[in-house]
This record gives C-alpha cells, sequence and structure tokens, in this order.
C-alpha cells in the first residue's frame, strides 16, 4: 500500500491466532500506512474481528505486530491514547444515558473534547438525558459520531459500525466520518458487508478468507491489475483459454475476471471494464474457495 508517511500505522509480519484447532490468523502480512482509508474486508469467519482484536491489543497473537510504533501486546494502555474503537451501534448500555456516555469517554479518553461532541448533538433530536433505550438506531449511530468526531485518535477501527441500520443513517454516518474527521494526519481501518456503500470510501483493500490474506492493493491500483470483460458470445473459447481466475453469467453474457492480462489483448474480445471493489470481493472470494 502507498502511504503519506515514511512510518507506517500498522505493520504485520505472520500475525497468527487460533482458537484451539482453529486457525484464525494464518501468518498473515499487511500494512497500513499513515491517512489511508483501509477496507478490511472479508465474509464471516474470515478473520477479521481477529485482527481487528490484536492491532487493538485485545487478544494475544504470534508473529510480530506494530500498531503507530508499538507493540500493542505490551504497551496498550499508552497505545489507546491514540486509538478510537467503535463496534456496532448495538454495544452502548440500554440504561445508559447520553450525558453518561460522554462523561465515560471523557474519562477514558485524554483526547475526547466534550464540548465537540456537545455542538454535534446540538443538531440532532437527542436529548441529553435520554437512555439509549429511548433512542432509534438512527439517533445510536448519531450519538457514536458525536463520540467519533470528538476524539483526536491518529487511527480509528470501525468494527461493522453501521450493522442493522437503514441505507438513510449507513450513508450520513460514512458521510459525517469522511466531511467531518478524516484527514490526512488520521487513518481509518473499518469492517463492514456493505462493501458497495464504501467502496468509493476506501483508499485501500485487504480482502481476508480463511485467516489469509487474499488481497491487499491501493484503491487506485486496482485498475492496472484486474480486469473484467464481458465476453462477445463469438469469443467465449479464446476468453477462456486466457486463464480467468473467475467466470459469472450476467444477464445471459458470460464475465470474466483476470489478474495481470494486458488490456489490449483483452479488449478485442469483447467490453472491458475495471470490476469494482464489490465485484472483486466477490470473484475474490469464489474464485478461491477450496
Amino acid at each position: 500500500m502507498t502511504s503519506t508517511s515514511d512510518t507506517p500505522v500498522i505493520v504485520a509480519r505472520g500475525l497468527a491466532k487460533s482458537y484451539g484447532k482453529l486457525r484464525a490468523l494464518d501468518g498473515i502480512d499487511f500494512t497500513v500506512g499513515a491517512g489511508r482509508i483501509v477496507g478490511l474486508i472479508g465474509p464471516n469467519g474470515a478473520g477479521k474481528t481477529t485482527a481487528l482484536k490484536a492491532i487493538l491489543g485485545l487478544t494475544q497473537f504470534d508473529g510480530e505486530l506494530s500498531v503507530l510504533g508499538r507493540d500493542p501486546s505490551a504497551a496498550r494502555d499508552a497505545l489507546m491514547q491514540e486509538v478510537c474503537f467503535i463496534a456496532d451501534v448495538a454495544v452502548l448500555p440500554k440504561w445508559l444515558r447520553v450525558t453518561q456516555a460522554l462523561d465515560y469517554v471523557a474519562g477514558v479518553h485524554p483526547r475526547f473534547d466534550r464540548a465537540r461532541a456537545e455542538a454535534f448533538l446540538a443538531t440532532t433530536d437527542i436529548r441529553m438525558n435520554s437512555r439509549v433505550r429511548e433512542l432509534s438506531k438512527g439517533m445510536v449511530t448519531q450519538l457514536h459520531l458525536a463520540l467519533v468526531l470528538a476524539i483526536d485518535a491518529r487511527l480509528l477501527v470501525l468494527d461493522e459500525p453501521t450493522l442493522g441500520l437503514d441505507l438513510l443513517y449507513r450513508r450520513q454516518f460514512y458521510d459525517t466520518l469522511v466531511n467531518d474527521y478524516f484527514d490526512k494526519d488520521r487513518t481509518i481501518v473499518m469492517t463492514t458487508h456493505q462493501v458497495e456503500e464504501i467502496e468509493n470510501l476506501l483508499t485501500d483493500v485487504i480482502f481476508i478468507q480463511h485467516g489469509r490474506v487474499v488481497l491487499d492493493s491501493a484503491v487506485e491500483d486496482i485498475g492496472g491489475t484486474f480486469r473484467q470483460l464481458i465476453c462477445a458470445p463469438d469469443h467465449l473459447e479464446r476468453a477462456r483459454a486466457l486463464a480467468p481466475f473467475y467466470t459469472r453469467e450476467i444477464f445471459g453474457r458470460t464475465a470474466f475476471f483476470y489478474e495481470g492480462r494486458d488490456a489490449a489483448e483483452l479488449a478485442a474480445l469483447g467490453e472491458l471494464r475495471t470490476p469494482s471493489i464489490a465485484d472483486l470481493f466477490v470473484a475474490k472470494m469464489q474464485g478461491a474457495a477450496p
């Protein structure tokens, strides 16, 4: 991945984690540069949450892992001064009042700006004395946003932050996050199942399956490496002979996915395009399936 800084925010080398006989992370390598928005994307059970737990110092691991220049296992307290973590919106206790949520974050994170959180909440219909159970899911999302926007963290980790929300609130969450929070001095790592909704926000993607990295790429480099060919019917055999790594049928037409093939070689066989991140994810997952 490219980086806007000489010092990567996260460096993993041979990162591994097992739960009994289950190999949740199978010796993976990846690097996250500063000022990037990285999508850690994979199916259920792929190892995404385990990787995030290792990054946050919440689980022991084998291999090497550096986060903001620190070992998250040995220096978690110091690391958490510069990191913000938000899981899905269902994690806030139902009995908690909004003002108590602000009190709590102010007490545990030295870079929390309470005045900024209150200013954001003032633009919503959320009352400071309301309990979480009295808020709609959309309002809980807004509360999460208030907490995130008010923390001056170098690394923001989001694990399915919009799970269970409707499209309107999911879109609002990501738009606010990028427009009001993100800058070149901050890095965001997020997991989500709604790949289509965030692909235009991402600078980098890491696809993970069965505890292994299937793809680690800057988004800007995808077009130079991967190509999707909607093949003309009379060129199907020629297209198959060029060894696509994945094939699918789309409304009666055949789409072939290639890695590292020259565009000129493929262009004569049909309609050539750069695959979307969502389509590439499906192709990589199913193409690599055992």
